[in-house]
């Protein structure tokens, strides 16, 4: 597998993933669609709802930095955007799905530029969703009614496309989230056929996961896709309220139902107003806790997973725990697996 390649390791001891923190809440990160992170810990949250349209930045120690774009069709704002990624020059782009096009910003809040325009041909764009850059700095992205994937230079020029309508390997309906990992590979939410599928890098099909339900590796709606630097694919079960993780071969993994706790910002705010503070003595604390239709995602080098809580206002934090093994530490794979703890 490819997934052995560039500094991968052979495998992984997997220790634990538990969750770390929580930042934002409602008025801060209202209706957190999606959401980027930088080297030095800055963080970027795409803000989408009815009266919401905006780049909320904010850190690590939850502290709000203010916001940008705002609601509307002019250059620099936004109708109904749905994704944003750091590019290879350092700002920060947005796909837009009413206005279908590409907005550009620096990581400063600065109106750069735009690009885009409505049609099912070469470069065209209906609904564009989900976007992210490969290693070479050339854009994918989910061009949604277009039942496609289309590959981009940062500056907007047409370099490759993929795709079309139906359920068929390699056929997508609607696709979402995007990523691409370090080797070149393509992930995409095939949001309407309940599955995620992986392409090469030119569009082959590789294979697919996933089908409609609430078990393990099925999905009502997936939308955010990440991949991690050891190969780990994470994907936003919209529909079940929940996180899936696979290994890089496709087989399941984990699921992460949310562990919140309040954030800074959170809790300075209830602690300064007394009715939400007696609802919050009041009621029961569990279903606090939990995703309430989360949609982006984003992972790091540290090997922290970021998710979009989009239902509950805020970001939730998590932390993989695990052990690269060589192949000279762990026996050869086995034909039936199973796991005993004793």
């Amino acid at each position: 597998m490819p997934g052995k390649q560039m500094g991968r390791p052979h495998a992984l001891f997997r220790t634990g993933f538990p969750y770390l923190k929580t930042i934002g809440m409602r008025r801060v990160t209202s209706y957190p669609i999606d959401l980027a992170v930088t080297d030095d810990e800055r963080l970027f949250v795409l803000c989408r709802g009815d009266q919401t349209a905006e780049i909320r930045r904010t850190d690590m120690d939850d502290v709000n930095h203010g916001s940008f774009g705002g609601m509307g069709s002019a250059e620099g704002k936004f109708t109904w955007p749905a994704s944003l990624a750091i590019g290879p020059d350092g700002n920060l782009y947005v796909s837009d799905e009413a206005l279908d096009r590409i907005s550009v910003f620096s990581l400063d809040g600065e109106f750069i530029s735009c690009w885009g325009s409505s049609g099912n041909g070469d470069g065209q764009l209906n609904r564009p969703s989900g976007l992210r850059f490969d290693s070479a700095g050339d854009l994918y992205l989910s061009d949604t009614l277009n039942h496609r994937v289309q590959k981009f230079s940062k500056d907007g020029k047409f370099l490759q496309s993929w795709g079309s309508h139906g359920d068929g390997d390699g056929e997508l309906n609607m696709p979402w989230g995007v990523d691409v990992d370090e080797l070149g590979f393509v992930y995409v939410s095939d949001w309407r056929n309940d599955r995620v599928q992986k392409f090469g890098p030119d569009g082959r099909f590789e294979f697919a996961i996933g089908t409609s339900g609430q078990e393990r590796g099925h999905f009502d709606r997936p939308t955010g896709i990440a991949v991690d630097c050891d190969g780990d694919i994470y994907v936003s079960d919209w529909g079940n309220d929940r996180i899936q993780q696979f290994a890089s071969d496709g087989r399941y993994l984990d699921t992460f139902i949310g562990d919140a706790t309040m954030s800074k910002c959170g809790i300075d705010y209830v602690l300064a107003n007394p009715v939400p503070l007696r609802l919050r003595e009041m009621t029961s604390l569990e279903p606090q806790k939990r995703f309430r239709g989360p949609l982006g995602l984003a992972t790091d080098d540290r090997k922290r997973l970021f998710i979009a809580d989009y239902g509950a206002f805020r970001i939730q934090i998590y932390q993989k725990q695990a052990i690269e093994l060589s192949a000279e530490q762990i026996a050869p794979e086995r034909q039936s697996p199973s796991l005993s703890v004793t």
